[in-house]
């Protein structure tokens, strides 16, 4: 199918047209696979965004619009957003987990005019309409909740539209998680997410078939654009559960596939691994945590080289890859490193006056690049303290060897002060991750009532073992001194998560700390 691409962004060509032409290359082909195993053709699955986004325009939605998703990891989800952005509105992801009131605020504060909900979301979309100010809401698909505005869609011709925006125009605002209150959001334009797409993952497939077993409100939703993008498919999960990954990785054939590390850990741990063919899987990329390294060297072991660790931010986007190679570069006391930068990213190292470090010296990381964010999201007092002259303070605390390869210590409002100085959650999990009765484990610090902070550590032993505080104590101050030794230890069952995948330690703090 052919189209005009001249656009009202001045010749401008969003990703999402780019990716709709791809699609068009070759309409025959499986583009989504949906958890229920649906196969939809690249042709069908571009007409559903065409007429999607037909509709979404004859009722109002346009450019300087904010679209609100309350969606699963559907293929309803992904034909929502990009008809969103094809009729020229920005996007914004309400992310499971949020409570309704922080929802409701999420959206006033983004003047959120439609909320589309697909099948999975549809009892906390009627929690969520109890509220005041909620914008008006359509369902993607039956349900019985509100309009089928996908049924109305089907019943228009497929057209080929333009997308009335231009590279300054938001394409969606990333809100960075959190419970309470509002999170932080992000502004995402097209122009920088537009070129970053233009860089193919090594190792993903060629073509790539992406699993996506994580929320596509995160990253899983950029590494399903960029497999479309790359002439790829996705094959779809509503959750991710380790045995039912695996199963999928070799009935559907996956060359890709995106994990948090706690993830990656419950692959390595299930006893259907060994007995899985895997053989098609050419790249697991992970990141959003630090990892373990003694855990990474056996994944390695065990999966070949196929690790792919990326570090990034929304604030912008992807800044480091380390390589299956780079998994035997470490730094100070046996860290991994995670990576260089990728092309056209910029790195520097500095201290709290803004002083450039020398190499191997411990600053904050800050980041410049043609893909950094535009800015906070009505906040221009943040943006003015995070975005400074082109520069991103991602409020890491890290360092660059003499090769470029980049360690992260750890975050610099995670770092716990303690009498004498301080500790870092990050490194002290991977210590602790090397004694043989922790199988998982999250540090964070808690003050008591006059104020004094603590090291805690909760722990998930290994099956059959329990270790005391003063074996983790001794196992500690041997490798890491006195100073870095926790005050308290925690056995749990589990580490809670957050909606992003990520060691939930507030509420660990909660929980366990009073």
């Amino acid at each position: 199918m052919s189209r005009q691409h001249a656009t009202a962004g001045g010749g401008f060509l969003g990703y999402v047209e780019t990716i709709l032409d791809v699609l068009s290359a070759e309409p025959s082909r499986a583009a989504v696979t949906t958890a229920e195993g649906l196969v939809i053709s690249a042709g069908e699955f571009r007409d559903r965004v065409h007429r999607l986004g037909g509709e979404l325009t004859e009722r109002g939605v346009g450019r300087g619009a904010t679209v609100t998703l309350l969606t699963g990891n559907t293929a309803e989800a992904l034909v929502a957003r990009y008809a969103a952005n094809l009729a020229g509105a920005r996007v914004v992801c309400l992310y499971e987990g949020t409570s309704p009131p922080v929802m409701a605020r999420v959206m006033a504060s983004v003047d959120s005019s439609l909320l589309l909900v697909d099948g999975q979301r549809i009892d906390a979309a009627q929690e969520l309409s109890q509220l005041p100010g909620v914008p008006p809401a359509l369902s993607l698909g039956p349900g019985g909740f509100a309009e089928d505005v996908l049924a109305a869609a089907a019943r228009r011709p497929a057209r080929p539209m333009a997308a009335p925006v231009g590279p300054d125009d938001d394409w969606c605002i990333r809100h960075t998680g959190g419970t309470t209150g509002i999170p932080k959001g992000i502004r995402m334009t097209h122009g920088p997410y537009r070129r970053s797409l233009d860089h193919p993952l090594t190792g993903a497939g060629d073509p790539p078939r992406f699993l996506a077993c994580t929320s596509l409100a995160h990253l899983a939703g950029i590494f399903a654009d960029r497999a479309l993008h790359q002439g790829g498919s996705v094959v779809l999960r509503h959750a991710f559960e380790p045995a039912d990954v695996l199963a999928a990785i070799e009935r559907e054939r996956i060359t890709h596939i995106w994990l948090l590390p706690p993830l990656l850990y419950q692959l390595l741990d299930h006893p259907e691994l060994p007995r899985t063919d895997l053989s098609s899987l050419s790249r697991i990329s992970y990141g959003g945590t630090a990892a373990s390294p003694a855990r990474l060297r056996r994944a390695a072991e065990v999966l070949g080289p196929v690790l792919y660790g990326l570090y990034g931010q929304s604030e912008a986007q992807m800044i480091t890859e380390a390589r299956p190679e780079d998994h035997e570069v470490t730094g100070p006391g046996g860290q991994l490193t995670v990576g260089r930068a990728l092309p056209g990213v910029e790195i520097a190292v500095r201290d709290a006056d803004g002083t450039m470090l020398p190499t191997g010296e411990r600053g904050e990381v800050q980041v410049r690049s043609p893909y950094v964010m535009q800015g906070y999201w009505r906040q221009p007092e943040l943006t003015a303290e995070v975005l400074r002259d082109g520069w991103v303070r991602t409020g890491d605390v890290g360092l660059l060897d003499e090769h470029g390869y980049l360690y992260i210590v750890d975050r610099i409002k995670e770092m716990i002060v303690v009498v004498g100085g301080h500790v870092y959650p990050a490194e002290l999990e991977d210590l602790l991750l090397g004694h043989p009765a922790v199988a998982r484990c999250a540090v964070y610090g808690s003050r008591d009532e006059e104020s004094v902070e603590h090291v805690h550590a909760a722990v998930v032993p290994v099956d059959g073992q329990r270790p005391t505080l003063q074996e983790i104590r001794d196992f500690v101050t041997a490798r890491k001194g006195r100073l870095c030794a926790p005050d308290a230890l925690h056995l749990v069952p589990a580490i809670p998560l957050t909606a992003a995948g990520k060691p939930d330690k507030r509420l660990l703090r909660s929980r366990l700390s009073g």
